[in-house]
């Protein structure tokens, strides 16, 4: 199925070739102009077989018929083929809004810490962001998504799409250990500000750049840091808002006495502060799921590039149906004309 941009109008029948229909009296001008070829034939005849012959003749003449006719209906089929039918269906108007946005979620090892409360339970902080980060890609509708995740190394794990589901699937399988145990949070806006940056310099239409990125700790991996990834990315006039997740107190068991510690004591706030003022973002500080989904909600407002309206038009190639019945039809004019040379070899 091809997409071309169209007017609204209802949907149709359509030829890209229809100036191909003048060809369909060509056969009727070579009968007309080229004179048919003499034949003398002797044929010897039993006298006796008069009746048969009768009989011969006018399955010969009923079959020239068919023939003729079969030949005219496989000539008009290739020819509507020829031009190319298509189906043009109803319009479909594509957003006039959206974003760019890429989504950096830390995977690394701390951020398996059970200091999430769901129901009275624990559960570990990527659980809480699976959830919550899929409910935000859920409702946006309109925007190019992409996931970045980054532990000892940063990379892209779902290119800038359209297809919210995709998002959503890949973010639910990530593991955690997948990209390492450290936390490269300066790799991870390095390649998220690449990817946007290239998807601009490929003539895509001006959209607003966003890259929310999203952990639990501080910068002590990969090879370019935060404060001068922060600069390139507003060099490039791309937006980052950072979330720093992890509560602030949580109690410790252990066979014989219980602590209570603060497990996000390694979170560098400050620098994720910097990141987001440096590049026009807010920096968000969830310390429970409650708090985490209102940031998304806060993040969800946020206004779009308008852009012009956009219309589309679904066609259906349908140069197949016609040839294949063209097909099948020279098929059985084989079969008549053998059976037809057949008859006329055993009347002589």
């Amino acid at each position: 199925m091809n997409w071309l941009p169209t007017n609204i109008i209802p949907e149709s029948l359509a030829f890209v070739w229809p100036t191909l229909f003048w060809i369909l009296p060509l056969p009727l001008l070579v009968y007309w102009l080229i004179p048919p070829r003499k034949q003398n034939e002797a044929a010897l005849r039993i006298p006796t077989f008069n009746t048969l012959a009768s009989i011969d003749q006018q399955f010969s003449n009923t079959s020239s018929f068919l023939k003729i006719f079969l030949l005219g209906l496989i000539w008009l089929l290739v020819v509507i083929a020829a031009a190319r039918p298509q189906w043009i269906g109803d319009t479909i108007q594509l957003p006039a809004t959206g974003r760019d946005l890429l989504l950096a979620v830390d995977i690394s090892g701390s951020m398996n810490t059970d200091d999430m409360v769901v129901n009275g339970e624990q559960v570990p902080r990527i659980a809480t962001v699976k959830k919550v980060v899929s409910d935000f890609v859920k409702r946006r509708t309109g925007d190019r998504l992409g996931l970045v995740l980054f532990g000892t190394r940063a990379y892209l794990h779902v290119p800038l799409t359209f297809d919210r589901k995709v998002v959503e699937e890949q973010l639910k399988e990530t593991e955690i250990g997948f990209a390492g145990t450290d936390t490269a949070i300066g790799d991870a806006i390095a390649i998220a500000t690449k990817r946007l940056r290239q998807k601009s310099a490929q003539g895509s239409q001006e959209k607003q750049r966003v890259i929310i990125l999203l952990t639990d700790g501080s910068n002590n991996s990969g090879e370019i840091n935060p404060k001068q990834a922060a600069d390139l990315a507003k060099m490039a006039g791309i937006k980052i808002h950072t979330i720093g997740i992890g509560a602030d107190s949580m109690v410790v068991r252990n066979f014989f006495f219980s602590q209570k510690i603060n497990p996000s004591a390694d979170l560098d706030e400050k620098m994720l502060t910097y990141i987001a003022n440096t590049t026009g973002g807010q920096y968000f500080r969830a310390r429970d799921p409650k708090q985490l989904e209102e940031i998304y909600h806060v993040i969800d407002q946020i206004d779009p590039v308008e852009q012009d309206q956009e219309t589309f038009r679904p066609i259906s190639e349908l140069f197949y149906y016609p040839l294949s019945v063209a097909a099948l039809f020279s098929f059985i004019f084989c079969l008549i004309f053998l059976f037809a040379k057949n008859r006329r070899g055993v009347s002589t």
